[in-house]
């Protein structure tokens, strides 16, 4: 019988992974509804929503330091408020 664990990361120590990427998404902060689907997709989860202006939905944030700019986010955006851009 398996016993579930927690594996737990310690951020600070972790290796920045997306140092090598070559393309990143950028969030249009006026475009996006806060939908969030952008989070459920992202393989790395390297996308948070976070408050953009008082008032408003959270939007979308994007942690540069991880993400390996695959794309994915921009592709499900229903909205299209992620686009891919050169580093």
């Amino acid at each position: 019988m398996r016993k579930k664990t927690v594996i737990q990361h310690n951020i600070k120590k972790a290796p920045k992974t997306g140092d090598w990427a070559y393309m990143f998404p950028m969030v249009d902060k006026d475009k996006c509804t806060g939908c969030a689907t952008c989070t459920e997709f992202c393989p790395e989860a390297t996308i948070s929503m976070k408050k953009y202006k008082n008032g408003q939905k959270d939007k979308a944030d994007v942690d540069y330091d991880f993400c390996k700019g695959c794309g994915v986010c921009a592709t499900v955006c229903p909205v299209k408020a992620i686009t891919m851009e050169k580093k």
